[in-house]
């Protein structure tokens, strides 16, 4: 059977799928590091791209590569110099109000560097990412869409996910948990300068998306409830959230967001956030609430994007122990369901049990 995934996965999120439900499995890191290592795929996978074994799997893919249609652009006034220093990489940026320097190390297991010294350090770092929030523009790559829907467009519907807002973006792009939560305190009006200039560029942003076609946004968080508290998520990051899905719903988006690792504290908010979803929610064995938890916290109209976790995809864990998963969340959920991997199968994970739960849902929908 043929099915046009773009449309599933768009009837699904807006309620149009007549029960239906969409198996949408996050599958990339299982290429990325036999591709880093360059190790062949194996059988009956070898020579194919990632696209071509997401049908060969006869399953949807979550399309965030439609990310590249938002262009980021710096003010002209901005320089970026970088200098090779052994397995460092410095990384200068000059702006009008003063620099920032990152500093990241290469390292022999992937293609992502580790960061040395994050951008922001001290005041007059934080100072220059300020300006460069207040004064970066947002634009809409039109090209770059209709190429993504030539060589991707069956697989799923055009998605894509926002750069994180304040208190996230602080921890994990700019300064580190720990530097991060001690400015939070200790300086904490520029703090909250940089944090309302980020929403301003962000508000920039919105007005991109909210005219453009892609109908299913996500907020690319990383919600984890171990560095971020309920007081700092009901001080920073609801208010921001509520804003932006407010925003997003008037132009007829389906918003989600990304919350992974441990979200038990944090789940009595979600129906507070605006948003109509929650995505790579990581139940046990991996993460801290059970399947059972996370239903009574989204209730009847929220979504749960993913739900299996990872650790099913290895052998450590029977098939039966999967299966017997799929049919939890399928019978606890549907049909408010994009059926993913909480969160990326790892790579050891076995294709062939993307394939079965492939069956499992075809079934489902079949008998519907």
């Amino acid at each position: 059977m043929t099915i046009d995934f773009s449309d599933l996965h768009r009837r699904v999120c807006f309620g149009e799928a007549e029960g239906r439900i969409i198996w949408q499995p996050r599958i990339l890191a299982w290429f990325t590091d036999r591709d880093f290592a360059g190790v062949p795929l194996p059988a009956p996978y070898t020579g194919m791209s990632p696209y071509e074994v997401y049908r060969e799997l006869g399953c949807s893919a979550r399309l965030y590569e439609y990310n590249a249609c938002f262009r980021r652009t710096e003010d002209a006034r901005v320089r970026v110099s970088t200098e090779q220093v052994g397995d460092l990489t410095h990384t200068t940026i000059e702006t009008p109000v003063g620099s920032q320097l990152r500093v990241t190390r290469s390292t022999p297991n992937s293609w992502h560097p580790i960061t040395q010294k994050w951008e922001v350090t001290h005041a007059d770092e934080l100072r220059a990412a300020t300006w460069r929030e207040e004064h970066c523009t947002w634009h809409w790559d039109e090209a770059c869409y209709q190429r993504l829907l030539g060589e991707v467009g069956d697989l799923g519907a055009p998605t894509t996910f926002m750069p994180r807002m304040n208190i996230e973006s602080l921890y994990l792009e700019k300064m580190g948990v720990e530097s991060a939560i001690y400015a939070l305190y200790d300086d904490t009006d520029a703090v909250e300068a940089f944090f309302a200039a980020l929403e301003r560029s962000h508000d920039r942003l919105l007005d991109v998306i909210c005219a453009c076609p892609v109908e299913i946004v996500n907020f690319g968080e990383n919600v984890h409830a171990g560095t971020l508290s309920p007081d700092l998520f009901e001080r920073y990051h609801l208010p921001a959230c509520q804003r932006r899905c407010a925003r997003l719903h008037e132009a007829g988006k389906f918003v989600c967001s990304h919350w992974d690792g441990d979200t038990g504290p944090l789940l009595p908010y979600v129906r507070q956030t605006g948003l109509d979803g929650i995505e790579a929610i990581t139940p046990q064995p991996q993460g801290d609430v059970t399947l059972q938890q996370a239903r009574e916290a989204l209730g009847d109209e929220m979504y749960l994007l993913d739900g299996i976790p990872a650790v099913y995809f290895d052998d450590t864990y029977g098939i039966d122990v999967l299966e017997a998963c799929v049919h939890e969340i399928i019978e606890l959920f549907a049909p408010n369901l994009v059926l993913g991997i909480s969160d990326e199968i790892s790579s050891t994970g076995d294709l062939e049990r993307v394939r079965r739960v492939g069956e499992i849902v075809d079934d489902y929908n079949a008998h519907l």
